[in-house]
């Protein structure tokens, strides 16, 4: 995990150690309420606080998570101070909604210790919502907060592109989804064109 200062044009990096186990991180954000970063990685979800001072890195990590994780982003829509909503996709082509709060972290760090904090929690104890939207890895999540809704693609030809409100992940309701022959890998929105641009 790597943080780089802009205004300072200083950077550095913190690795994280999962037990002997080594993953890729596939994907990572910031929180803007909690102020930490998320990452994922195989069957995994990182918070860390990056604003622990010295050797005191207070990491959390909820696992095992069911599926591969593949990308992550932050909702940006809530304004609650002490919560944020994060959308995660997987190999398995489903989309996870995961909401942490302060509480979440708050109660479980261990104050006054100068040595990094790694707290492992059961992923069984948080709702985590889930949609299958693709029939092949999501390869890419994003929620763009100017339409309210939340995009997902994927290289699946038949539903490569799903863009609807973030609800349809908790309900079986039918999700706008388009259809590209060999599937879209990357895609973003401009709002000043109110277009949409994807890339396969």
């Amino acid at each position: 995990k790597e943080v780089i200062n802009l205004q300072r044009q200083s950077f550095f990096s913190y690795p994280f150690y999962f037990h002997q186990d080594t993953a890729w991180i596939t994907g990572c954000d910031f929180l803007p309420q909690l102020k930490y970063v998320v990452a994922v990685t195989e069957r995994t979800v990182i918070f860390w606080d990056y604003k622990s001072k010295g050797s005191q890195n207070n990491c959390f990590i909820i696992k095992p998570m069911e599926n591969g994780l593949l990308c992550v982003c932050t909702v940006t829509m809530s304004d609650h101070l002490a919560k944020d909503n994060i959308l995660m996709g997987d190999d398995k082509g489903y989309v996870h909604l995961l909401t942490v709060t302060s509480d979440d972290f708050g109660l479980k760090q261990c104050k006054g210790k100068d040595e990094s904090q790694l707290q492992v929690l059961d992923s069984k104890t948080f709702n985590i919502v889930k949609r299958k939207l693709h029939d092949d890895w999501v390869v890419k999540v994003k929620y763009i907060s100017d339409l309210n809704c939340f995009g997902s693609c994927s290289s699946d030809r038949i539903r490569s592109f799903v863009l609807d409100d973030i609800k349809r992940l908790e309900d079986n309701l039918p999700v706008k989804e388009f259809s590209v022959p060999r599937g879209v890998n990357a895609f973003t929105y401009c709002g000043k064109a109110k277009v949409i641009v994807t890339g396969g």
